[in-house]
């Protein structure tokens, strides 16, 4: 059965908490409300990446009922240097992610990284500062997004919003060198989360983003989480346009060889991720744990858009994961 398209603003839950029936499909813009009431299992993020010819950044906010964290992570794809700057604290924190309807204001302060992500006329201001690192960037809009609700159960459902090569501009500082982004070769991908979790998780995330064949392409790919739920959050950005594929897809890929090609396949996919890069994140404070294996890369292969045309994906830039969490 297909799944159902949001075109108009949505409540993501009834007034008692429990999910909207509903909201339940795929949107493509930010048209749910994520209204979360209460305390038991709620998670709030933004998370940013951005990949350019010299750096890989990615930066996130993370608001849970009994915790908060952040992080700011720079891959330099010249010298091969790495950076990390991150946080995780017991206690609601300095920390502001809202679940209203865009335009939004998301921050976070700590003694290691300050991040803020602010919507401004359409386009959003990034700003991050920690000791080594700090940037100041404009995204530009990117056409369509790609919003989804999952849902495990009344109680336990997911909002997801993605969205693919936006171009931006602006600098990247690491310690006295400044670097100026091109916004015709550096790509700009959100990931929003709004939801009542589970307590132990896996999911794998792939995005790319870049111009091929003078068309500005955004590969969004997931797996693992949404497995019979009847959603899914794949498809395909073609200058700004979704098309949204509604089946699951086929991971191939081993975590134990760091150069191995990430592969993934589907009816109107066929994509391989080449590594240059990759990282092993992980934590264990207690009642939250993680471990994130993430390759970025380069991509290619070819996706299928609605109208039945098919696009290489030669070059998109971008990163494949494996994501494990008890949180």
């Amino acid at each position: 059965m297909a799944v159902q398209e949001i075109t108009e603003a949505v409540d993501l839950c009834l007034p008692n908490g429990r999910l909207n029936r509903e909201a339940v499909g795929f949107s493509r813009g930010p048209l749910h409300r994520s209204n979360l009431h209460g305390w038991g299992r709620n998670k709030r993020w933004d998370y940013w990446g951005i990949v350019s010819p010299r750096y890989v950044l990615g930066m996130t906010v993370v608001s849970l009922d009994y915790a908060h964290a952040s992080q700011l992570y720079l891959y330099d794809r010249e010298s091969g240097r790495a950076m990390t700057a991150d946080s995780t604290s017991i206690g609601p924190g300095d920390v502001l992610i809202p679940d209203e309807l865009p335009p939004l204001v998301v921050m976070e302060d700590n003694h290691k990284a300050k991040l803020r992500f602010l919507d401004e006329s359409g386009q959003t201001v990034l700003k991050a500062s920690t000791k080594h690192v700090s940037a100041h960037l404009l995204v530009e809009p990117g056409g369509d997004s790609l919003g989804a609700v999952v849902p495990w159960s009344d109680r336990r459902f997911q909002y997801t919003l993605k969205q693919l090569a936006r171009p931006v501009s602006g600098t990247i500082t690491v310690d006295d060198t400044e670097i100026e982004l091109d916004p015709a070769e550096s790509f700009a991908v959100l990931d929003r989360g709004r939801g009542k979790w589970p307590y132990k998780m896996s999911w794998n995330w792939a995005a790319g983003s870049g111009i091929v064949d003078g068309k500005r392409l955004g590969l969004q790919l997931g797996g693992r989480w949404t497995k019979g739920t009847g959603v899914t959050e794949n498809g395909l950005f073609v200058d700004g346009r979704l098309s949204y594929w509604d089946d699951e897809l086929d991971w191939n890929y081993n975590i134990a060889e760091k150069s191995s090609p990430w592969q993934v396949r589907g009816e109107n996919v066929d994509a391989t991720l080449t590594p240059f890069h990759r990282r092993h994140a992980s934590s264990n404070v207690g009642i939250i744990a993680s471990s994130t294996y993430q390759a970025f890369g380069v991509w290619s292969g070819f996706a299928v858009d609605a109208d039945g045309v098919r696009h290489r994906l030669d070059g998109l830039t971008g990163w494949a994961e494996q994501a494990k969490n008890r949180w």
